[in-house]
């Protein structure tokens, strides 16, 4: 199994990063405020006016260490790799099951089966623990309900990719129609009426958003890893700059890994108000501080393990983006018949 590295964030505007030997160092007005074993390190993710030394940025090109550049709210701007690795064989069939309609609809399938299978598991965990005060228990049951249907339609025989995409849309409106019930703070401000994207409208979309940014770094990780193109995906279609396969990847975890510790991060008071700022235009951002409280509960959500149905072993959760990129793989190779989803219970 796969020895799980760090990833360091870096969210100290101005800050300077270079290499000294074999560490990465960070300064602050010329003052050193941080140093790490870049042997400990499989990426360096830099938040906002970040800067880096063209030795350091050569070093982890050499070495497998990725280097994302993200604006101060979680925007994309720019990655620094080495030269492209994997098997080139194992490239060329992934492009080739992409223009493949059937093969294409067979790998949305299940992606959509274990991301859905995974909201429902979000929503009956709630139900269990808070069926009491719940604010439209009706309406959260048949939420429920509605989520433990839509798989058994998605395994109809004669299906396609876009009908595929017409039931994810439904599950995800019955489901984020009633996340806001396991909300448990007073503050409204915390609360939200349904997903919000580009810009998040509110405080909470903000939180997933900025989550769902950093899984997906994660899940682009991965896949380079094991040799895929993280560009070249199935349930995402092809978009010059997108990273649509880590986009399919990530739909499997955004219930777990997104919107579970948003939950929890509210719930437990570890974000509040304070934690979010509003911009022109109406949209709501995290705040450094905010955003320094999310890195840090992230990380320790990733050293959690959970049990993996398919291979029957416990992994930590950092880890489960890597496990499905090698079972995809293995699938495109011809040694799994079907990608198995990652099932969360």
């Amino acid at each position: 199994m796969r020895r799980q590295l760090n990833t360091l964030y870096v969210t100290t505007g101005g800050a300077w990063l270079h290499r000294d030997g074999l560490n990465v160092v960070m300064e602050v007005d010329r003052q050193e405020r941080a140093r790490l074993p870049l042997h400990m390190l499989e990426s360096i993710v830099c938040i906002g006016r970040i800067l880096a030394s063209p030795a350091l940025l050569g070093y982890c090109a050499q070495n497998g260490i990725t280097v994302c550049f993200l604006t101060e709210n979680g925007k994309f701007l720019a990655r620094v790799e080495g030269p492209v690795s994997g098997n080139v064989l194992l490239r060329k069939e992934q492009y080739r099951r992409s223009d493949d309609p059937a093969a294409t609809t067979a790998i949305v399938r299940n992606l959509l089966v274990g991301k859905i299978h995974n909201q429902h598991a979000v929503l009956a965990r709630g139900w269990r623990d808070h069926r009491e005060g719940l604010s439209d228990p009706a309406k959260y049951e048949h939420a429920v309900a509605r989520l433990k249907r839509i798989p058994l339609r998605m395994l109809e025989a004669d299906i396609s990719t876009d009908f595929l995409r017409g039931l994810e849309g439904e599950a995800a409106l019955a489901y984020f129609s009633v996340l806001d019930q396991l909300i448990r703070t007073e503050a409204s401000a915390l609360h939200f009426s349904g997903r919000t994207r580009r810009p998040p409208q509110d405080a909470f979309n903000a939180l997933l958003s900025f989550l769902y940014t950093l899984l997906t770094h994660d899940c682009r990780s991965a896949l380079e890893t094991v040799g895929l193109d993280p560009a070249v995906g199935f349930l995402h279609r092809d978009r010059p700059g997108r990273p649509s396969l880590a986009l399919d990847i990530a739909e499997e975890f955004r219930s777990l890994l997104g919107d579970r510790l948003a939950l929890s991060l509210v719930n437990l008071r570890q974000v509040g108000e304070r934690d979010f700022h509003s911009a022109d235009g109406g949209a709501v951002y995290l705040t450094d501080e905010g955003r320094k409280k999310v890195l840090v509960a992230y990380q320790e959500r990733k050293r959690d393990q959970l049990l993996h149905a398919f291979i029957e072993e416990k992994v930590d959760i950092g880890l489960l983006p890597f496990v499905q990129a090698q079972l995809l793989a293995r699938h495109l190779r011809g040694d799994l018949d079907a990608y198995p989803p990652f099932l969360w219970k």
